[in-house]
């Protein structure tokens, strides 16, 4: 069986043109790279070189052999300095993307363990819904995005890896009429704006059911702040992930709305999203660990909303 040891003996022989001069540069005697060579050549079932006082010259085979070995001796060394630099990432630059739920506490939170370990990587973090990130990963704009996969997993391009769920809620303002009412359905929210992300179609379609209503999101945007200073300030309500409005909940800037048991019943999808069949560099697999650190449990199969 053909292994990287006998390429390396057997480009050594090339590059110094006979045995002597190879054994030494290998570190072997001159039998044990002999048996080596041998080896390699019953390995492949074929003739590598031809023997002759002069040295040695390439057969036909021998040449073809050479191309590959130093292809893979090549690739090989690439990998160990991969593995080194992100052993002792001192340099480097992370294009990364995340949706609006993601980007508005899990994906800082890791972000921020991972540069204070690797301080001098350069970071891009751009905010986009998951069809903006895709078309960016694509384009070679991003190496790495989270968000919501529910609408991305049958895609052949994309490489993903889950990242858990967590529980949906609807919220407002302290001081908003519903906060008063318990046991809320969808339809008792009608009355009130409501502003989303872009949401998957297919809990579009289920919110459109739910409420009644063939247009039941009055505001779209993409950036969660945006959205939680509206509803902070004002009469509309919003959708979350329970854990990105926490912090508010604790602090009384925000409430979560009682939903009557299984009229709201929704969980993220997040997903770490790469494109598939190509490596990631060190200070994306670096960021990638993190986040696979980071990951919330899982709770099940849900529905999503970012």
């Amino acid at each position: 069986m053909t292994n990287l040891q006998q390429l390396r003996h057997f480009t050594a022989l090339v590059e110094h043109g006979n045995f002597a001069r190879a054994a030494d540069a290998v570190h072997l005697s001159q039998p044990a790279l002999s048996r080596s060579i041998q080896a390699l050549e019953a390995s492949l079932d074929c003739r590598l070189l031809d023997r002759h006082s002069r040295g040695i010259s390439l057969t036909v085979h021998g040449q073809l052999v050479l191309e590959h070995a130093q292809r893979l001796l090549a690739g090989s060394q690439a990998l160990k300095n991969a593995v080194s630099q992100l052993a002792n990432l001192e340099s480097g630059e992370l294009l990364l993307g995340s949706g609006p739920y993601p980007a508005a506490r899990l994906v800082p939170q890791a972000l921020g363990r991972m540069v204070s370990k690797w301080p001098r990587v350069r970071v891009n973090l751009i905010i986009d819904n998951w069809l903006g990130l895709r078309e960016r990963l694509l384009r070679d704009e991003l190496e790495l995005f989270v968000a919501d996969v529910r609408d991305l997993e049958a895609d052949p391009a994309l490489h993903i890896e889950a990242l858990g769920n967590y529980s949906g809620v609807i919220f407002c303002r302290p001081e908003h009429p519903l906060a008063r009412r318990n046991d809320l359905t969808m339809k008792d929210l009608v009355d009130f704006p409501l502003a989303t992300t872009q949401m998957p179609g297919e809990i579009a379609q289920e919110l459109s059911q739910l409420t009644g209503m063939e247009h039941p999101v009055s505001i779209q945007c993409d950036n969660f702040m945006v959205l939680k200073t509206m509803v902070a300030q004002s009469n509309v309500i919003s959708m979350a992930f329970r854990d990105v409005v926490a912090e508010d909940v604790s602090a009384g800037r925000l409430v979560v709305l009682p939903m009557k048991d299984g009229s709201f019943d929704q969980h993220s999808a997040y997903g770490l999203v790469s494109r598939a069949g190509h490596s990631l560099s060190p200070a994306a697999q670096a960021m990638r660990l993190q986040m696979l650190e980071d990951k919330p449990p899982l709770l099940g199969s849900g529905r999503s909303l970012s």
